[in-house]
């Protein structure tokens, strides 16, 4: 079961009921992979709009990571996602705002 307190959430990726959490852990490697440098790096890249599919790889393979699946990013590449990209970015959306918060 899943904790919105500690920024847990819930999706179904490749057919599975799995936990998403972006933990300290995986925040550092979000940090590393996409060469944001920092937190502030980190959520003014993702708060200008403009998310890549390598972005949403890595926000998902992280947050996959923090919540205890040791799934590698070209794995989840190749799992199906219901909704495709756009349900894909929902996952995302979702996981960063159990994160960072709404912005209210």
């Amino acid at each position: 079961m899943t904790n919105i307190h500690r920024g847990e959430i819930a999706a179904e990726i490749g057919g599975e009921r799995v936990t998403l959490c972006l933990t300290l852990g995986a925040l550092a490697e979000l940090e590393a992979r996409l060469g944001a440098g920092d937190l502030a790096g980190l959520a003014e890249r993702f708060s200008a709009g403009r998310i890549s599919a390598r972005d949403l790889t890595a926000i998902l393979g992280a947050g996959l990571r923090g919540g205890g699946n040791g799934i590698t990013d070209d794995d989840l590449a190749r799992l199906t996602i219901e909704g495709g990209l756009r349900g894909a970015a929902e996952i995302a959306v979702r996981l960063l705002k159990a994160t960072f918060g709404d912005g209210e």
